[in-house]
């Protein structure tokens, strides 16, 4: 197995996998903003892979690219067939959960209770790599429960490298498996930046990217001063108009489009196309809740959206009467 850290560009910056956010008309929009981020699928399970309807959780838009699939198991034979149909289905990165903490995640065995069981991920990146030519990589929390973070990253971050893992993304959070709720996982728990550094720093030539509570842009080049990337996750989904600034900022190249409504111009095919397709207006509008920051209009433009988009046989239009609530003006965000 060689390692494949050297064909690992575009992790300097990415959007995080994100339950029932990150599906394929989110990240057509995102991509639309930045050229150089990459972008994450939701977590799809093994299980869903090998028996359910791929063509519909696995197909995604060539503009997509570059894009990882995000494996949620336990089972280094399902693991290793599940990365093998992602490649083939033309994905550019498999990263497997060892972060994710809902109950169902726990009892299904994949996710953050998976940082008890570091030998077991180390087997399943193995398997994943002797089938994959694609970087392998593996997303994870510091710790979970009563496991003391320096002990509990380290073992799962030495075990997974050596087994061939070729990055690490750590949401900079332990996880309570007992006691906090999925959502509370994403709050409560205390942020501690200096241990993914220290990580970083014990391991030199490993690429680390850091995750969790990242909220502004400003904040991703402080981080990179100590990582080797940053994935930005509920601020990128929530207000997207940071992606605008990260080719600029982080890249030293233009955005794809300028301004928010160039973006919309630019998506209107896609709408179009995926309506004639049959598929909800409403499904792909959602995601675009949060485009419009310190703009007049921007809550007309939200109300519209929510009560139009959801209308039987809403169309592109919908969202072109929404836009033009938004007063035209161009809002470059200082410190994005």
């Amino acid at each position: 197995m060689t390692s494949n850290i050297s064909n690992i560009k575009g992790l300097r910056f990415s959007v995080a996998p994100m339950m029932d956010w990150t599906d394929r008309h989110c990240r057509v929009f995102h991509r639309l903003m930045t050229r150089r981020a990459r972008l994450y699928t939701e977590m799809l399970t093994t299980s869903a892979i090998i028996h359910g309807d791929r063509r519909r959780l696995l197909g995604f838009d060539a503009r997509e690219h570059p894009v990882a699939l995000q494996l949620g198991g336990s089972d280094p034979r399902d693991l290793a067939t599940s990365a093998k149909i992602g490649e083939d289905f033309g994905y550019d990165e498999i990263n497997l959960n060892v972060g994710c903490p809902s109950d169902r995640v726990k009892d299904g065995r994949f996710g953050a209770c998976l940082m008890a069981e570091p030998a077991l991920v180390a087997e399943g990146v193995h398997a994943m790599k002797r089938a994959v030519g694609i970087p392998v990589t593996v997303k994870c929390r510091l710790g979970i429960d009563d496991q003391d973070p320096e002990l509990a990253l380290d073992a799962l971050a030495r075990s997974v490298i050596a087994a061939g893992a070729d990055a690490l993304i750590v949401h900079a959070r332990k996880a309570w498996l007992n006691g906090l709720s999925p959502k509370e996982n994403r709050d409560i728990p205390p942020l501690d930046y200096d241990r993914v550094y220290r990580l970083k720093a014990s391991m030199p030539d490993v690429p680390i990217i850091i995750n969790g509570g990242i909220a502004s842009l400003a904040e991703v080049k402080q981080h990179l001063v100590h990582v080797d990337g940053v994935m930005l996750g509920r601020a990128a989904y929530q207000e997207p108009w940071r992606l605008l600034s990260v080719d600029p900022e982080l890249f030293g190249e233009a955005a794809p489009h300028p301004t928010m409504k160039d973006v919309f111009e630019a998506v209107m095919p896609y709408i179009e196309e995926q309506v004639a397709q049959g598929v909800r207006l409403h499904s792909i509008t959602r995601h675009f809740i949060g485009a419009f920051h310190g703009v007049p209009g921007a809550r007309a433009f939200r109300r519209h959206l929510a009560e139009n988009g959801v209308k039987p046989g809403a169309g592109a239009n919908v969202l072109r009467d929404a836009i033009a609530l938004v007063e035209d003006r161009v809002v470059v965000p200082i410190a994005a």
